[in-house]
């Protein structure tokens, strides 16, 4: 395994926990860590949780002295801190608290409720010398007591106790209790010139103070290096090792591995497969209901977006086909498959985004294994049918429409979004997506290849039918004036500038005479003062003799942060007059049009799903998707940038790496391979950034500024290593087995690490060296799959 040389200043993120392919972690109560360099008082490098907001904080830190001397700061080290190992539930640091002092200080997370270090203490000195050894904890709880001198079974340990657990510190050695200004743990060492003194230390934290302790011993005993060497082995086989000119970029690919995998937790009775949370940290992991009913949305299930994410991050993982398959298991009759899937039995309660035969053709395309695919086509083929049922095709027409905002992967979207002033609020199921149709499109282009492989013949014609349907609606989109393939309105297929019809205060009726070139949707927004204000009674009229064409009432608004708005079922040719009815007085009615014209990141789906011709696909490229006036920006590209509003920043500029990846994996179907490679770079450059100043990833990223945005170490802001491999035009197909495309659009050299297998990707030439010794040479620019 690689040996890293990472330190403050370096692209870090060293949270641990325990790992699911070497333990059971439990999902209602994991207790997870990050190691901090001296950001908290007392400055110290030190190991801190909350147990899932059961107390502000427990840090368990050394405290080294010589004579007058004591120290625990890194800062002030005589040398700095350098981690040489990161796994998801271990690290290992090298640093010298004292001149000629070495310290090697190892944390493992062998299970939920544990945590346990190895600490070996070197005299590189010609002389003889007494260390002081501290081992600290402060607890701050939330409620109960701090950590305390205590002993067990003649044993000296600190104890304390917080929400409901009593954590306790055990070290071996025989150590005293500390007489320092924080509850420790002490030993004096006596080190002669060469001299080590290696010790092991744990903490447990169960629900009595006796079943902690026993469980702090038990851990103290277990074999350290076989542990080790296990845990290595098994990272090794599942991790890519990717080594460029820049040791940033291997940092953040490493790091953004071993994040995913730790984001992990094994079957249960749920979820037959092993399933994730989307992000990991020390304020995570505990549910007090005990049932997990009450997580966040970070924890109550997987997505289909994260299962394609998540297949570019690990990509040497099966990980994202264990995804795959829970939610094939959750299938219903109907075909449907619940679009969030969580290990406490949670359900989204709604239709999963159309990714799924997508990704299983992704898998495949690797690794060839025709009984995976035989095994899931008949799920994902009654899955993609399930689509066009009249709950989402309502109108019979076969294009469907998203029906919650949450579906669709960016549900922060200003055209449906609710919660804000400055979105629009327009009810989803109105409208025809771009975006859906062209992820409903590839479905059927992956499952027509499936059925071809598979001789399922039967299948094809209907298909085939429907993947023409949506390509024809998808292209009726199109708008050459912007270079993107816009937002429709449902009953007419058109995509019309919004403009306001009437703005009124309080009740009245309003008459209007207007008429449209073609029929109109309309939404209705209610502007109140009060947030439980009346929601009026709107009577619309086409014609002012007749009765009311639509009557919205009290009950059919969408609550909203300044009021409520609604988006009328039918169509109007006309308006004659609109009548208000229990308006306030002080509060404002506004009738509008819907506006179609907006732009945002999930537009670019057409060129993911090679739909454009490539007279179409180079006018999205170079017309909105590289320029700079429009989407193009220094860290990646942004949701929505046209979207002005200073306090809508967070999402306007919010850059989405998933989306960036479907942005990327697009520019790759139509040859513009440079291209992708420098939205990667911007990618890269946000992402490192913070992994420097922060020591996280984050669910997004500021696209003019870099700085993370959302949720610290979420599975969509890691690093997609796949993604950059296919850039680079090499793909592992198993250790025997690579795939070789096109040339290497980076400035340097890639040399790329997988059990045994190494290739080198030159600018002319790769070199690829199998495990049994075989070495191949190819010029760059074919494509080839290449064995050994």
């Amino acid at each position: 395994m690689r040996d890293w040389s990472l330190a403050l200043g370096d692209p870090l993120c060293l949270t641990l926990a325990a790992d699911a392919r070497l333990s059971i972690p439990d999902y209602l109560n994991d207790h997870i860590w990050e190691l901090e360099f001296g950001g908290a008082e007392p400055a110290s490098l030190a190991l801190r949780t909350t147990y899932g907001l059961r107390a502000k904080a427990l840090r368990i830190f050394f405290r080294f002295g010589e004579g007058k001397k004591n120290v625990s700061d890194p800062n002030v080290f005589a040398l700095l801190p350098t981690i040489r190992r990161v796994y998801p539930n271990f690290v290992s640091v090298d640093y010298s608290p004292l001149p000629n002092i070495d310290v090697n200080a190892e944390y493992w997370v062998p299970q939920s409720n544990a945590v346990c270090g190895r600490v070996t203490v070197a005299n590189k000195s010609n002389k003889n010398r007494k260390i002081n050894l501290e081992l600290c904890a402060v607890l701050i709880p939330i409620d109960g007591q701090g950590m305390a001198n205590a002993q067990a079974q003649m044993v000296n340990i600190l104890a304390g106790q917080t929400g409901g657990l009593f954590p306790v510190l055990f070290m071996t050695g025989g150590p005293a209790h500390g007489g320092g200004p924080h509850p420790s743990l002490h030993l004096d060492l006596e080190l002669g010139p060469g001299a080590t003194r290696q010790l092991t230390w744990t903490q447990a934290a169960a629900d009595n103070l006796q079943t902690s302790f026993e469980l702090a011993r038990q851990t103290a005993a277990r074999p350290w290096e076989a542990e080790r060497a296990r845990l290595e082995l098994v990272n090794a086989s599942q991790t890519i090792d990717i080594r460029t000119a820049d040791k940033e970029w291997d940092a953040a690919f490493a790091l953004s591995q071993s994040a995913a995998l730790g984001l992990f937790f094994p079957p249960n009775e749920h979820l037959p497969h092993p399933s994730l949370v989307s992000a990991r940290g020390p304020d995570n992991g505990y549910s007090p209901r005990g049932d997990g009913s009450d997580y966040p949305a970070a924890w109550n299930g997987q997505s289909p977006f994260d299962a394609y994410y998540l297949s570019e991050v690990l990509p040497a993982s099966q990980a994202a086909q264990d995804l795959l398959k829970n939610f094939l298991a959750a299938q219903n009759e109907n075909g449907e498959i619940d679009g969030k899937l969580g290990l406490a039995g949670q359900r989204g309660r709604y239709l999963a985004a159309p990714l799924l035969a997508s990704l299983a053709w992704k898998l495949y395309e690797k690794s060839e294994d025709q009984e995976f695919l035989k095994q899931v086509f008949p799920y994902l083929h009654k899955f993609f049918w399930s689509w066009f049922s009249p709950e989402y095709d309502e109108d019979r027409d076969g294009l469907p429409q998203w029906k919650h905002v949450l579906q669709t992967g960016f549900e922060d979207n200003p055209l449906f979004d609710q919660w804000h002033a400055w979105s629009l609020g327009v009810n989803i199921a109105q409208v025809h997506s771009p975006a859906l149709e062209a992820m409903l499109y590839h479905e059927a282009m992956c499952l027509i290849k499936m059925a071809e492989t598979l001789e399922e013949n039967n299948s094809l014609t209907l298909l085939r039918e429907q993947a023409a349907k949506l390509r024809a609606a998808i292209e009726s989109a199109w708008q050459a004036q912007t270079g993107l393939y816009h937002y429709r309105e449902r009953g007419t297929g058109l995509s019309l500038e919004g403009r306001v019809l009437l703005k009124q205060k309080g009740s009245g009726t309003a008459t209007l005479k207007m008429k449209f070139e073609g029929q109109v949707r309309l939404q209705v927004e209610v502007q109140a003062h009060s947030p439980g204000a009346k929601r009026p009674q709107v009577r619309i009229h086409q014609f002012s003799t007749k009765p009311a064409d639509e009557v919205i009432e009290s009950g059919a608004y969408q609550w909203r942060s300044s009021g409520a708005v609604y988006t009328t079922r039918k169509t109007f040719l006309k308006l004659a007059k609109i009548a208000v009815r229990g308006l306030n007085a002080e509060d404002t009615l506004i009738v509008r049009t819907l506006d179609y014209t907006t732009e945002d990141h999930t537009l670019f789906m057409p060129l993911w799903a090679g739909v454009p011709d490539a007279g179409h696909a180079q006018i999205m490229i170079g017309r909105a998707l590289l320029d700079a006036a429009r989407f193009y920006r220094p860290f990646g590209i942004p949701a929505c940038p046209s979207l002005t509003p200073p306090e809508a920043e967070t999402v306007s500029q919010s850059v989405h790496l998933p989306w960036n990846l479907f942005m990327c994996e697009g520019l790759l179907r139509y040859g513009f391979r440079s291209d992708a490679a420098r939205i990667f770079a911007h990618n890269m450059s946000a992402v490192i950034q913070n992994l420097k100043v922060n020591r996280a990833f984050h669910a997004r990223y500021h696209a003019e500024k870099g700085t993370g945005i959302g949720e610290r170490n979420s599975l969509s802001g890691l690093a997609p290593v796949g993604l950059f491999m296919k850039i680079l035009g090499v793909e592992i197909l198993s250790p025997t087995r690579v795939r070789l495309e096109g040339e290497n659009p980076f400035p340097w050299d890639v040399t790329v690490q997988f059990r045994g297998l190494k290739v080198t990707r030159g600018m002319k030439q790769t070199e690829i060296v199998f495990a049994n010794g075989k070495s191949v040479t190819a010029p760059n620019g074919a494509s080839a799959v290449v064995e050994g």
